[in-house]
């Protein structure tokens, strides 16, 4: 395949020594004339592991030069990889100055070859940045419609600096963000014969995943370092902890605990990351990260209130009362929690849950219910027809079959989804649904 790489920074000079040498002829693009006659002459612009001898290798064969004129490079391709810098702004707001005049340069170009041409913009990019922002500037210069007359793709990098040659022969996964199937099918094309699977997905996921991937990173590496602070200011092996905590693939080091949901409760994790963060404190130790995590927990809930009071109706239903299904443990449950914040605002509430019962409640578990929801005998429902009955909204806390098989399409109270129903995606399109983070 034909390919012009626009960028030769660590991305795109990666991308285009890399795709050149798997048997396609590549231009690469650049603004700066020193990074163009360095890859003429067979020298990588940038230091990285391998790139030196692949980069004369594909030069010396022919299957990659560079250039700084647009319009020969878009001339002599059929697809283009967008590869150019998006750097923060003073404010932490992503800087999109460089996309927006490549692909404007690239859109005059196109519009005087004429063609099918296929743009895919590699760079890290905020979502709705590629459909609100760029598409619209390619549009107006091509003077056609995007997924029509030229092909649209999002297709984020996961290379490492250091180690991106090898990265890119050998990734963790592709991930193809599609305007339309043909622009999909040509950048998997591009990348025939690598391993790792292939997520086609439409092109604002295409953008998040690069973002959730960084994010969850950096979190890693914040978590990691702050309780390797704490455990050194208690005299305990860090090391050592991280080894048997890394150990454990079923609920550590796995999709355990990762999907969007409801706020977390229960007798353990609040206490123990309250208990955690003052040992840190009275070691003074600052741990951030690990300080707001109960915090952030507190504001996801107020989301489902807010989610409510958006509604402007009162009468409220909750489903789900216990702080995890199959129990009836009550204590620091969010879900009792939450009851409590729409009581204390005047909603009329009423609540079901099949596993508590006031008269089987004893001990802690029943002086907790006490002390946060004193009114609860008043405030429960003997069945999942009587929620239903009384309210207008309702806030589905579980996955209870004899709740779900209840729950109204499209019709009777707006439903609030704490945790991601199962047949959500279908519930999306009726009127009356909310997913709390979907």
């Amino acid at each position: 395949m034909r390919i012009s790489v626009f960028g030769l920074g660590y991305v795109g000079c990666v991308s285009a020594a890399c795709l050149a040498g798997m048997g396609h002829e590549v231009i690469g693009v650049d603004v700066n004339q020193v990074k163009v006659d360095l890859v003429n002459d067979g020298k990588a612009p940038v230091v990285e592991e391998r790139i030196g001898e692949l980069t004369a290798d594909v030069v010396r064969t022919g299957a990659l030069r560079a250039t700084t004129d647009v319009r020969e490079a878009i001339m002599g391709s059929e697809v283009s990889l967008i590869c150019v810098g998006t750097p923060s702004e003073p404010n932490g707001s992503l800087c999109t100055t460089y996309l927006e005049r490549v692909t404007e340069e690239i859109g005059a170009a196109l519009a005087e070859r004429g063609g099918r041409h296929t743009v895919v913009f590699r760079s890290t990019m905020l979502p709705g940045t590629c459909l609100n922002l760029l598409v619209p500037i390619l549009e107006k210069n091509i003077g056609g419609t995007a997924g029509v007359d030229v092909g649209v793709a999002v297709n984020p990098e996961f290379l490492r600096e250091g180690t991106s040659v090898r990265d890119f022969f050998d990734p963790p996964k592709t991930v193809i963000g599609e305007l339309d199937p043909a622009s999909g099918d040509v950048v998997a094309a591009l990348y025939e014969g690598l391993p790792g699977e292939v997520f086609r997905v439409p092109v604002p996921t295409a953008e998040a995943i690069k973002y959730a991937d960084n994010a969850f990173h950096g979190l890693k590496i914040g978590f990691a370092n702050e309780l390797g602070a704490v455990c050194q200011a208690l005299g305990v092996d860090s090391h050592q902890v991280i080894d048997v905590f890394l150990a454990d693939r079923k609920l550590n080091i796995s999709p355990a605990y990762l999907r969007p949901g409801f706020a977390f409760g229960g007798s353990c994790l609040p206490k123990d990351l309250r208990s955690l963060v003052y040992a840190a404190q009275r070691a003074d130790v600052s741990v951030p990260i690990l300080s707001h995590v109960l915090p952030s927990n507190a504001d996801h809930l107020q989301r489902a209130v807010d989610l409510v009071e958006r509604t402007g109706k009162r009468k409220v239903g909750l489903f789900g009362l216990s702080f995890k299904p199959g129990t009836d443990d009550l204590r620091e449950s969010p879900l009792v929690e939450l009851a409590e914040r729409l009581h204390g605002k005047g909603y009329d509430l009423r609540i079901h849950d099949a596993n508590v019962s006031l008269s089987r409640l004893m001990g802690a578990n029943r002086e907790y219910i006490e002390t946060r929801l004193p009114h609860l005998a008043q405030l429960l429902a003997d069945s999942v027809e009587e929620v239903l009955d009384h309210a207008e909204v309702c806030l589905v806390g579980t996955k209870d079959p004899a709740v779900l098989a209840a729950l109204p399409h499209g019709g009777g109270p707006v439903i609030v989804d704490l945790i991601r129903l199962p047949d959500a995606e279908t519930r999306r399109t009726e009127p009356g649904y909310m997913g709390l983070a979907w």
